[in-house]
Order: C-alpha cells, then sequence, then structure tokens
C-alpha cells in the first residue's frame, strides 16, 4: 500500500512538473524588428539615464566598436549586406564634397574648393539594433536576442541640410543568418 501511495505521489509530482514547465514557453513575437537608440541626448531637460551613455562609456563603447571593425576583429557588412574590409569600414566617415564658393572681399571671385569631411567619434548618435523578440504569454516576460547591431550618424547634404539617418555599417554578434 505504501509504494502505491509512493508512485502516486511520483505521478503528481511528474505531472505538476511537466505542467508548470509548460507555462514558461516563450512564443516568438517578431523574428526581426529595426530600431534606432539615442545613445547621446542633448535635450537639457531629460535625466541623465534617458536616451543617454554618459559621454566616457559613450566614448569608449563606441571607440571598441569601430576598432574591432578597423582591425577585422569582427565582420562588418555594408547597408546591401556585402562583406567590408578594413580599408572600406575606415572610408565609410569620409565625404568628399566638390564645391564652388565666392570670396569675402573683392572682387568676390568665385574659386573650386574640395572639402573632406571625416566623421568624429562624436558625430555617432544613435545604435540601430536588429532583433528578434519573444515573450513568455503567461508571465509577459520578454527575451530580446540582438541580430545585428550598426553604429548611426547623421548624414548631411553639401549645403548642409539633414538628409536622415545613416548606418555606417552593420555587425553580427552571432554571426550573419543566411
Amino acid at each position: 500500500m505504501t509504494s502505491n501511495k509512493f508512485n502516486l505521489l511520483l505521478i503528481a509530482l511528474l505531472l505538476l512538473t511537466v505542467s508548470c514547465s509548460h507555462q514558461g514557453e516563450k512564443k516568438i513575437i517578431t523574428k526581426k524588428i529595426q530600431y534606432d537608440v539615442t545613445i547621446n541626448n542633448v535635450r537639457q531637460n531629460y535625466d541623465p539615464w534617458i536616451e543617454n551613455i554618459s559621454e566616457s562609456d559613450r566614448f569608449i563603447f563606441v571607440q571598441k566598436l569601430l576598432n574591432a571593425a578597423y582591425d577585422g576583429k569582427i565582420k562588418a557588412y555594408d547597408y546591401f549586406n556585402k562583406l567590408l574590409n578594413s580599408n572600406e569600414i575606415k572610408n565609410l566617415g569620409v565625404d568628399t564634397i566638390y564645391k564652388t564658393l565666392t570670396r569675402t572681399y573683392p572682387p568676390y571671385e568665385e574659386f573650386d574648393t574640395l572639402i573632406i569631411n571625416r566623421i568624429n567619434i562624436r558625430d555617432i548618435n544613435k545604435i540601430r539594433f536588429l532583433e528578434e523578440w519573444k515573450m513568455n504569454e503567461t508571465n509577459f516576460v520578454f527575451e530580446k536576442k540582438v541580430i545585428a547591431i550598426a553604429p548611426v550618424i547623421d548624414k548631411y547634404d553639401s549645403e548642409g541640410n539633414l538628409l536622415g539617418k545613416q548606418p555606417l555599417f552593420w555587425i553580427y554578434p552571432e554571426g550573419k543568418p543566411n
């Protein structure tokens, strides 16, 4: 009789364990979601942790990311997922503009000039994430898996007008998916 009670208790524990394990299952919400995170907030009325990483921490993070890409320690890809070599990566931050200007003194002649702009580490003001999201439907606990990361700069035309945001390159921390 005691062994029957023990077997029933064992079966009850087994059923309880199996039923509880299903409550923790995570369902995929989306396989890909892309969004930008501001890492340099210039709004004075915001708390320092909102859309911001402290300047020293931001500098270290961005410098490590760029150096790893420049040195070939991580593979970097362009917007179309073409693998970039270190020279291509270093040239991403260089913008050359051919412009005709007018001298500021008489006789106010026009002259042609070549303007070469190189990005500064402080120009990287956002990080673009590509992620997969899963959620436990019982307790709404989210799990985010980072698929790719891109440092982002503001892109301007030759007149200084903001054209939009431009990712410099993409890296895939766990390897590029097929």
